[in-house]
């Protein structure tokens, strides 16, 4: 480091004698400035030692207001050089010196001003080498801590212990990484912007005081770069997890060998799997591919299917990981429903998890809990069976007399079955007459070819009704 005052005066060969009363700072010495100016306050920086021979401080007035200006200007230290101009350090110099609390020291004749710069100039450079040093260790350990499999929190936790302080990472308003000594409350904190090429908001954040700040430029690049690898990651196995789940939920891909896939890509078909379905608004769409989740889903499984993301998590609170889950797509800026699935082990459960996760998005809520099972959305969730054929061809009749005579047929229809077939709650609820809704009843009969009046047609059009709500 740069060599203090007090270690300067004791320098051995140079001689120098302390005169005056004033304390000696342990600051380090920053430079040796000699003048002759009578005023030289406009070129002094602060924490300089500076030497002089007082040729033009020939009254007592001339130096006192030398030694004025150069307390004005933040030196350290006035070095007198006697035998030239004067033979020893002026009375009214050490005078004001005292009165200002400014040390004076006395340079006898045979020790020239170059050496005491020298030494105070190879301390300096000594003290920038080892910095340099230092850095470029720092930069190694960083490096090293990115590249040997240690990844992103390898890195901040090198980090931390370099500065000695702890070093905090986030990203979207949720706390990615940690690492270091836990800050004390009210500890002021340095943050540093880290590019990402999304609107993440992601910072470094870390607590004062640290060591080596010049570290910190060097792991801003390298965590910038580490999270757009994981980005790019992020959206290749998104995609490929995500063209998976769609033969899986289609059907086009089932037993050992949907088995053997959804374990390759990290999904454990012995245990139970939480689906997790995230909508964004279709602007805010574009995000989800790359989009990082908070450290707790770490051991979750993700992919991007149907333009919503799929989150597949081992068995957990659903309640507590969906509420968790929307509050983080909150704070991250982006309009969401998060949808929920039950937990289920095996292929068949994972697509039956898929499909009351979407159904559950239907209902528009932030977080939508599923429903009760019933064997009429399992039929449903089944992509084996013509579903969309059947509802069309049950619907499109009501469908094309509702247009062409603005009749309310599905309408009626819909409600009465959502009243379990009772003709007076629905007459009551449309503000409609008993004999109009029967008159409405008999013309689905007779375009759908369907009876809501009998079981077996009434389940044929709930179903219908369903498939045609869920495919929007």
């Amino acid at each position: 480091m740069p060599i203090s005052l007090s270690d300067l005066l004791t320098a051995d060969g140079l001689d120098l004698e302390v005169r005056g009363t004033a304390a000696v700072s342990p600051e380090p010495v920053q430079w040796v400035a000699v003048t002759e100016l009578e005023d030289p306050s406009p070129f002094l920086g602060g924490g300089e030692v500076v030497l002089t021979t007082g040729m033009r401080q020939r009254t007592g007035a001339a130096q006192r207001r030398f030694v004025e200006s150069v307390h004005r200007a933040g030196a350290l230290a006035i070095g007198f050089g006697t035998g030239l101009s004067l033979d020893r350090v002026p009375g009214p110099l050490v005078d004001e010196a005292n009165r200002l609390g400014l040390p004076v020291f006395e340079v006898p004749y045979n020790t020239p001003f170059m050496a005491v710069g020298k030494l105070v100039a190879d301390a300096l450079s000594a003290d920038h080498v080892g910095q340099l040093h230092d850095l470029l260790s720092g930069h190694q350990v960083l490096a090293k801590a990115l590249l040997s499999g240690q990844g992103l929190e390898g890195l901040l936790r090198e980090l931390a212990q370099i500065l000695g302080t702890q070093v905090t990472l986030h990203q979207y308003g949720a706390l990615i990484y940690s690492a270091g000594k836990s800050a004390s409350p009210g500890t002021t904190w340095h943050t540093t912007p880290i590019a990402t090429g999304l609107r993440d908001r992601c910072t470094l954040a870390v607590a004062e005081p640290f060591r080596a700040p010049d570290l910190i430029a060097y792991a801003q690049s390298l965590i910038s770069v580490e999270l757009n690898n994981q980005a790019r990651r992020r959206v290749r196995d998104r995609a490929v997890n995500g063209q998976l789940l769609a033969d899986i939920v289609a059907g086009k891909l089932s037993g050992p060998d949907a088995v053997h896939r959804l374990r390759a890509s990290g999904v454990g078909t012995d245990r139970k799997q939480l689906t997790l379905l995230v909508e964004v608004a279709a602007a805010q769409a574009r995000s989800l591919p790359s989009l990082p989740l908070p450290a707790r889903f770490d051991s979750a499984v993700t992919a991007i299917l149907e333009e919503r993301l799929v989150i597949l998590y081992p068995d957990g609170d659903s309640a507590e990981l969906a509420a968790a889950l929307s509050s983080y797509l909150r704070d991250a800026g982006l309009t969401a429903k998060v949808g929920v699935g039950g937990a289920y082990a095996e292929p068949a459960g994972l697509r039956w998890g898929y499909y009351e996760a979407k159904e559950g998005l239907l209902r528009g809520a932030a977080v939508n809990q599923p429903d009760r099972l019933s064997l009429a959305s399992l039929l449903m969730a089944s992509r084996d069976v013509p579903l969309a054929d059947l509802a069309a061809e049950a619907l499109e009749p009501l469908l094309a007399f509702d247009t062409a005579h603005d009749a309310d047929l599905v309408a009626t229809l819909e409600t009465y079955l959502a009243l379990n077939g009772s003709v007076a709650k629905v007459a009551h609820t449309l503000g409609l007459h008993r004999n109009t809704v029967r008159y409405r009843l008999s013309q689905i009969a007779d375009l759908s070819g369907y009876d809501p009046a009998v079981t077996a047609d009434r389940v044929h059009l709930y179903l219908a009704l369903n498939v045609r709500r869920l495919a929007g």
